[in-house]
């Protein structure tokens, strides 16, 4: 089938080149009965109660499932939103590869590879470890499980299933998780919720490795990332393989967005023993309150910065990875400086629009 004005037309294939010319679009609308508009590098079908949308770059072009009204109240209601097969296997695939060449070539931290037996040294230990995640926050460095290096360093299983989680400027550095970031459809999700000027604070890699991926504990992201006022932070969790219950899924409380935060972790004054400290305490949930979300490979979850989730640990013998990132509302935002991520003159919050 050819569409008029393009060349190898086909609905999902990768050659499939759309294009302006009116003919094309009459071709479209004889075909679909709906209307076309155009903006920048987007083409928008509207068809009676829903839409959908072609992106295209160097001709290549995929679908995007559309984000109804519907779906944005569930989010406000609910304070997160699950939507199925937002990104293709290829996409997730090419993330999967990518952390593989990035864990291959990492080095192992200078504070892992030293032996401790006095207690001030362990103290010290845990000072440098502290140090390492406070200034994370313009790198990309690497976190790992409990009990997966020896007192010298060395690993004591795979490293390539020894690490936990790698951040936290993956969206700043990394061309491949760049171009996810900042990609056509989540800038347009982006602009579908309403946001005006969104940057992106941090970025994520978490393993969740078989059999050893450590449990999450019920908490709210602005715990840990504040603002003034709250609700401007936004996650978005992509799940690069099926989450499931047994693989340690994400766990909710619906609507708990809307009852403020208990805790918050701040960095410590000068002096202090520890980089940061907690302020306040996290409530007792009620185990009954959560509802599991199993997602499969491609989807993305919505996570309201101020809704009580978690995960439990990964018994099984499936990892469960998953790229996230964070962005928050610039647009009359004040960022927390007692946040232990702070922006730096190497890389201010970028923006999420391009």
């Amino acid at each position: 089938m050819s569409l008029p004005g393009t060349k190898n037309w086909g609905w999902g294939q990768k050659s499939l080149e759309l294009c302006k010319s009116p003919t094309a679009q009459r071709w479209l609308l004889s075909h679909a009965g709906t209307r076309i508009t155009w903006r920048g590098g987007e083409s928008a079908l509207h068809s009676p109660g829903h839409s959908v949308r072609w992106w295209w770059v160097w001709g290549a072009a995929a679908p995007m499932a559309p984000v109804t009204q519907h779906q944005i109240q569930k989010f406000h209601e609910d304070g997160f939103l699950v939507l199925e097969r937002f990104f293709s296997a290829e996409e997730c695939d090419s993330m999967r590869s990518q952390m593989q060449r990035i864990v291959a070539e990492m080095e192992v931290p200078p504070h892992c590879r030293t032996a401790f037996s006095t207690k001030e040294e362990e103290q010290l230990q845990a000072q440098g470890s502290s140090d390492y995640f406070l200034t994370s926050g313009d790198k990309i460095r690497f976190f790992f499980e409990k009990g997966v290096l020896d007192e010298k360093g060395n690993f004591l299983i795979p490293k390539e299933k020894s690490v936990s989680k790698v951040g936290h400027a993956l969206h700043a550095y990394d061309p491949v998780f760049k171009q996810i970031t900042h990609s056509p459809k989540v800038q347009e999700l982006g602009r579908e919720l309403g946001l005006e000027r969104p940057v992106v604070v941090q970025s994520m890699y978490i393993f969740k490795q078989p059999g050893i991926g450590g449990e999450v504990t019920p908490h709210q992201d602005a715990t840990f990332l504040h603002t003034e006022p709250l609700g401007r932070v936004l996650g978005f969790w992509i799940a690069l393989e099926d989450a499931t219950q047994e693989n340690g899924c994400l766990w909710f409380i619906p609507g708990s967005h809307t009852n403020g935060i208990a805790r918050r972790m701040v960095r410590a004054a000068s002096g202090a023993s520890t980089c940061v400290e907690f302020v306040g305490s996290e409530p007792a949930y009620d185990d009954k309150q959560f509802i599991p979300l199993p997602i499969s490979k491609g989807g993305l979850i919505l996570i309201h910065g101020e809704v009580v989730h978690k995960s439990e640990l990964n018994s099984s013998e499936s990892s469960r990875h998953v790229f996230t990132f964070h962005v928050m509302e610039a647009k009359g935002t004040t960022w927390s400086k007692e946040n232990w991520l702070q922006p730096t003159p190497e890389l201010p919050f970028p923006s999420l629009y391009t």
